[in-house]
């Protein structure tokens, strides 16, 4: 990336979020007098100015391959970038109370992309840890679970438990028996009701006593049956002549009586 003066300026008087910020005392590199300057730390970048409103830093310290260290001085809350090298440059800086060079000091520590890259390497080993934690605490089986299945209902419960039917029920005299479907050596109800049976299912009710037919009933009944016709068709004609009787008066009043 190609930085120039204008694109650091804007950097650095942009409206990003600020890392610290506020007044610290820099020692000059020639005279070992201090100077106020206003403190602004982007990322790994160290800007200062000659005043709050300045609309221009002065410079800019990279915070890379440096150590931030407390030093003894004359003055009262000093610490000092240093970068490794002979040649290189001892930035001597001083805070105006304990709190703030503390915060200083560890903002400082922190801003470097070293120190970011021990932080991830330290937290993806945490979680690789969590990781194996969790598959050991499953009984280490790496098998995938299986698909989920739900519980049954109440309702289907209930049809479990109910005996199947079959798919032809037997009958007697062309009507369907129950007592052959639901055990049939079983003993009659006579209480009146259903009942359940040994396993808690639902009893149909009893069927009425059936009566058999003698020979001499059955042939009433069939002639019955065969007389019923001719009986409809005399009432139909008895039926047919009241109406023909009855329009042919009602077309005799309305044609009044004869001269």
């Amino acid at each position: 990336m190609k930085l120039n003066e204008r694109s650091l300026a804007f950097y650095a008087t942009c409206d990003s979020p600020a890392d610290n910020a506020g007044f610290l005392y820099k020692r000059g590199e020639r005279h070992t007098a201090y100077h106020r300057r206003w403190f602004v730390l982007k990322g790994n970048m160290l800007f200062y100015f000659e005043e709050r409103d300045s609309r221009e830093p002065v410079g800019v310290i990279v915070l890379e391959g440096c150590n931030v260290e407390l030093c003894d001085s004359a003055e009262g809350f000093t610490f000092a970038i240093r970068f490794g090298g002979t040649k290189s440059r001892t930035y001597v800086l001083a805070a105006e109370s304990q709190a703030a060079m503390e915060s200083w000091v560890k903002s400082l520590s922190r801003a470097s992309f070293d120190y970011m890259r021990l932080v991830v390497r330290e937290l993806e080993k945490q979680l690789q840890e969590m990781r194996q934690g969790l598959a050991g605490g499953c009984g280490g089986s790496q098998e995938p679970p299986g698909p989920w299945k739900p519980k049954p209902s109440g309702l289907e419960q209930s049809r479990e438990r109910l005996p199947a039917l079959p798919a032809i029920l037997p009958k007697e005299n062309g009507c369907a028996v129950w007592n052959n479907v639901l055990g049939a050596d079983q003993a009659p109800d006579t209480s009146g009701c259903g009942g359940h049976d040994e396993e808690e299912n639902p009893r149909p009710p009893p069927l009425p006593s059936r009566r058999r037919v003698s020979n001499g009933e059955a042939a009433s009944a069939g002639a019955a049956v065969a007389e019923s016709p001719s009986t409809f068709c005399r009432l139909h004609e008895q039926y047919s002549r009241e109406m023909a009787r009855l329009r042919q008066d009602w077309q005799q009043r309305q044609r009044g009586p004869r001269p």
